[in-house]
């Protein structure tokens, strides 16, 4: 008995001394390494040009000239404001697809001069695919990125979900 404390005692002791592995992090820009006012994401100098984000799996596709474009119906939208810096927003949609065949596609504009985002939500569908008539619910966040300071609002498909200050 004496043996096994002793053990158990020096294993304690080799586990509480060992060096755990600290978990990498993502560089996060130090405040006062860019300006209060400079946007984090890239967005395009064209007013009417949708925002590009890469890794958004529901924006427009080349192909979708190919495709038809349907309805989409939103049963609740609301804008999720992450307390970082600098804050980054998400829009949560929830809703339907008119069916199991249909995609969905989201085309976030920049901001206008009045600091309104628009983001349009439809769906896009093969006319040649036979596909069963039940409604497809879906929810989604689609990141909308991080704004210089300002207020800002939000609007899908022309209606007002909400607005946040940066």
């Amino acid at each position: 008995m004496k043996y096994l404390t002793i053990l158990f005692t020096m294993a304690l002791l080799i586990v509480a001394c060992t060096q755990v592995p600290k978990p990498s992090q993502s560089p996060v820009p130090e405040p006062g390494t860019l300006p209060p006012d400079a946007a984090v994401t890239s967005p395009p100098q064209n007013g009417s040009a949708p925002v590009e984000t890469p890794d958004m799996p529901f924006a427009p596709r080349p192909d979708d000239t190919n495709l038809s474009r349907g309805n989409v119906f939103l049963d609740e939208s609301e804008l999720l404001i992450r307390e970082s810096f600098p804050p980054q927003i998400t829009l949560i949609l929830s809703g339907d697809l008119p069916t199991p065949c249909h995609e969905l596609r989201v085309v976030i504009q920049e901001p206008d001069s009045e600091n309104k985002i628009n983001v349009e939500v439809y769906s896009v569908v093969d006319p040649n695919q036979v596909c069963i008539q039940v409604l497809e619910p879906f929810q989604e966040n689609i990141d909308l990125g991080t704004f210089p300071t300002g207020h800002y609002t939000v609007r899908v498909n022309g209606e007002r979900v909400g607005g946040f200050d940066t």
